[in-house]
């Protein structure tokens, strides 16, 4: 009997893991070998609603900060996280997010 791409024998050495692609095809891993790739690092859930909430004068401080400079450098943003208690991962965030806020209100209003 034939053992082509989906013959009896084909479909039964694919089922028990032997085959699993077309007969005569044979692709590299697209994500490397299994060494080489990288651990998902996963969020940790936080309690309440999943989002950290901002107090009022971090809020007004980063507003303030926005005002000046919609793009923080590296040395505000270590300045930032210090004085506001925040990761510098935060500040970032908080920025890029504003900045996408700034630009949704900016087209909005045109």
């Amino acid at each position: 009997m034939e053992k082509g791409p989906f013959s009896v024998e084909w479909l039964a050495q694919s089922s028990r893991g032997g085959a699993r692609e077309m007969p005569g095809e044979s692709r590299p891993c697209p994500l490397g070998p299994p060494a080489r790739r990288r651990a998902r690092r996963f969020r940790s859930p936080r309690a309440g609603h999943g989002r950290r909430c901002f107090s009022a004068a971090q809020l007004q401080e980063l507003e303030r900060s926005f005002r000046e400079q919609r793009y923080i450098g590296a040395g505000e943003k270590r300045r930032l996280a210090a004085v506001l208690n925040l990761s510098q991962s935060q500040v970032k965030t908080w920025f890029q997010n504003r900045r996408m806020k700034f630009k949704r209100q900016t087209q909005d209003a045109r």
